[in-house]
């Protein structure tokens, strides 16, 4: 494949949460990261940007971000949106995906290379059965677009081994870094893009005891779901003041951790 350009677009998923690195813009890392650095390797010629930020739902990644990153012609772009839309049981599916295959639309029209995503389909607790239904919902109709506009899927719910929770950071929302590193070199294998990462082979499981279940599961509803209730009354989102992590291309070739020392530099105020 020839060098060029790739541009991410998206929420949480794309910018790394999951994946903490200091090193990195925002201080995570992730798969997007991971896949660019990969790029790079295969050819220094690539060029890469990503303006995903945490917390962002549909309408907010195609006001805040499509205009920017389609102003940057890229030769291959990542579109995942809607996952924050649809953990609000009061959101219209139906509406949402109208405006999800507009902003399809436009990116396939672009002329980029187009990536898109489905929700991974967790198979859990009945619980999360109504949560569980509108994933399904979303992640036919992704499917769908993608076949009807040309774009390239990645189905994510077709990656099974997601169902261990060893690839799932503590909040069992985001993937940790074995969970991102894997979705980096599912990427490229769709790309037919070689790559260099080492993907963690996961041996038997070991069931928790109940003890460890209740304290895990106690810390959790602590430490991820009571200061998530009290940004949803408030209104407030972690993505609130959060800046893109590349909005300028970058080679990652000459070293992303550098490239991002130089970053910050330049945002400090002077």
């Amino acid at each position: 494949m020839q060098p060029g350009r790739f541009v991410a677009v998206g929420d949480s998923f794309t910018e790394g949460v999951g994946d903490p690195n200091l090193h990195y813009p925002n201080g995570f890392r992730g798969w997007a990261d991971r896949m660019a650095r990969q790029l790079g390797r295969a050819d220094p010629a690539w060029e890469y940007a990503n303006f995903a930020i945490r917390s962002k739902v549909l309408d907010q990644v195609v006001d805040e971000q499509l205009d920017d990153a389609l102003a940057l012609t890229p030769t291959h772009i990542s579109f995942y949106a809607g996952g924050n839309d649809i953990l609000s049981l009061r959101s219209d599916i139906g509406a949402l995906m109208s405006r999800y295959e507009l902003a399809l639309k436009r990116l396939v029209d672009s002329g980029a290379h187009v990536l898109v995503f489905t929700a991974f389909d967790t198979r859990t607790t009945a619980l999360l059965e109504p949560l569980r239904r509108r994933v399904l919902t979303f992640n036919d109709a992704v499917r769908d677009l993608a076949a009807t506009h040309g774009a390239t899927l990645l189905d994510h719910t077709l990656m099974r081994e997601y169902d261990d929770r060893r690839l799932w950071a503590p909040d069992k929302i985001h993937m940790n870094r074995h969970g991102h590193k894997r979705m980096a070199a599912f990427v490229l294998r769709e790309l037919g893009i070689p790559h260099t990462l080492k993907v963690r082979e996961l041996d038997e499981w070991q069931p928790r005891g109940w003890r460890r279940a209740v304290q895990e599961e106690t810390f959790f509803l602590r430490t991820e779901v009571a200061p998530l209730v009290r940004r949803r009354l408030t209104g407030r989102s972690e993505g609130d003041l959060a800046q893109p992590k590349w909005p300028e291309p970058i080679r990652p070739a000459d070293g992303m951790k550098r490239l991002a020392r130089r970053q910050a530099r330049a945002r400090q105020p002077h």
